[in-house]
């Protein structure tokens, strides 16, 4: 049964998540409901004042022009304090500050958090605690499996809330609706008209100072391990019963369940690659071996290509690759579903017989068919043609959406432990051929589109 959280808890609240991303989101939220009301403190190591932490909480409110009787109630009401959260005295404390039904959202480092969740089971908690985790879950399926454990030796698993930020964007929703909506696509929603799918996210943002995270992570688990898996789940997955959080959430562990590597072979189903020095639009990046904080012997790629096969009657045979990359030429966020070419073309009809592409853009959020016509000159010519629709302004940030689903006590957009645990499995064997250098470590420019040896998808 959902419940309402009545004090957020932000831990980490000095940290560049929680001015950046957590704050700006609860605004656009408070400003959307203003009969909302919430008690909002910050944890964290720093000296500050409550007036120090309330000024932050004003400025990244503005970025997003927040107003209302909510925001006014939580910037009058906010306070700040002290603490170390692995510490089970200062943090049963702080939780004594809750003011109905409490969420923790942990905007720390994850060993930090990983001891602080140890700290909890000490300690008494409030009733009804919910605790909000971001990636990575674990660093491998073992880690991923002990920290359900912990978990769920504090709160039911409905009261765990993996933050996704990516199943927060819209463009999930309208994947369900345009899929289960159109009668025109659910029909040839499967490898009988489906050649390949490809889900791609592609930044011209390079290292940007996040050598401490990134350089241990890598593009794999960054992107693939977590965002693309899940929005790949939600692409492929059977029609659920209902949008409720159980049925969406197993119909996406089903998907999981059923993923693997494309034909079982890591080495020719991956890529990955690293760039080195050059230029985007004007800007020029150093050779990624070069950034402050990193450390070259890791080998960390900052891109990296994945094919998997969903093993089920509706996709097998379909590969579908999941790209994505730092410091490319452009920038790329877009899912791209080519369907298979038309059987045969009629005697006389001029042109080749291309497949209908079906792209999906994220952020903002528009899609486009791409379809044979005959055009306007030659009646037997076909030429390509592109049927362009926008979803929606795209102006809702992701968090807002995540940190909805917290405080109504909603787990919908958030990843279920089975399914971290599902999202390390799958890609355990490219790890591992990665780790043992069976698949090699490429360079790009800066700027461009990827080695020159690969050849393009989508």
């Amino acid at each position: 049964m959902s419940q309402h959280v009545g004090t957020l808890f932000i831990f980490g609240a000095s940290g560049d998540l929680t001015a950046r991303l957590l704050l700006p989101g609860l605004a656009q939220l408070l400003t959307a409901q203003p009969e909302r009301r919430l008690t909002l403190v910050g944890a964290g190591g720093n000296d500050w004042t409550d007036d120090d932490w309330r000024d932050l909480v004003k400025k990244s409110f503005a970025t997003v022009d927040a107003k209302g009787a909510a925001v006014d109630d939580v910037l009058a009401r906010t306070t700040y304090v002290k603490a170390d959260v692995t510490d089970a005295q200062q943090l049963s404390s702080l939780l004594g500050r809750s003011d109905g039904v409490p969420a923790i959202y942990f905007a720390l480092p994850p060993a930090v958090a990983a001891a602080c969740v140890t700290t909890l089971q000490s300690i008494d908690r409030p009733d009804g605690l919910v605790l909000a985790l971001e990636k990575p879950f674990g660093l491998d399926v073992a880690s991923a499996e002990k920290l359900n454990a912990e978990l769920a030796k504090i709160v039911p698993e409905n009261h765990v809330h993996r933050v996704d930020h990516f199943l927060g964007r819209s463009t999930v929703f309208n994947i369900l609706g345009l899929r289960f909506a159109n009668r025109i696509f659910e029909p040839v929603w499967s490898s009988d008209h489906i050649a390949s799918v490809d889900i791609v996210y592609d930044e011209q943002l390079g290292l940007e100072g996040r050598a401490g995270y990134y350089d241990k992570a890598g593009a794999m688990v960054d992107m693939i391990q977590s965002h693309l898996l899940q929005v790949m789940a939600v692409l492929a997955m059977e029609p659920p019963s209902t949008l409720g959080s159980d049925d969406l959430r197993d119909a996406k562990e089903l998907v999981l369940r059923a993923t693997h590597i494309y034909g079982d072979d890591p080495e020719a189903s991956s890529r990955r690659a690293r760039y080195s020095a050059g230029t985007i639009d004007g800007r020029s990046l150093p050779s990624y071996v070069d950034e402050q904080g990193v450390d070259p012997s890791r080998e960390t790629e900052t891109l990296a290509e994945v094919t998997v096969e969903v093993q089920t009657w509706r996709w097998m045979g379909v590969p579908i690759t999941l790209r994505s990359g730092k410091a490319l030429g452009r920038r790329r966020r877009e899912i791209v579903i080519t369907f298979k070419p038309a059987q045969r073309l009629p005697v006389g009809l001029k042109g080749e017989n291309s497949p209908t592409v079906l792209r999906i853009m994220l952020a903002p959020d528009t899609m486009a068919l791409e379809i044979d016509i005959n055009g306007p000159g030659d009646p037997y010519e076909l030429e390509r043609a592109s049927l362009e629709a926008t979803f929606g302004d795209g102006q809702l940030l992701a968090y807002r959406e995540v940190l909805a689903g917290i405080l109504d006590g909603d787990p919908s957009l958030s990843v279920r432990g089975d399914s971290a645990v599902e999202g390390w499995r799958i890609l355990e064997p490219v790890i591992a051929a990665w780790k043992a250098d069976d698949v090699p470590l490429d360079e790009y420019p800066a700027g461009s589109e990827g080695p020159s040896s690969w050849t393009p998808i989508g």
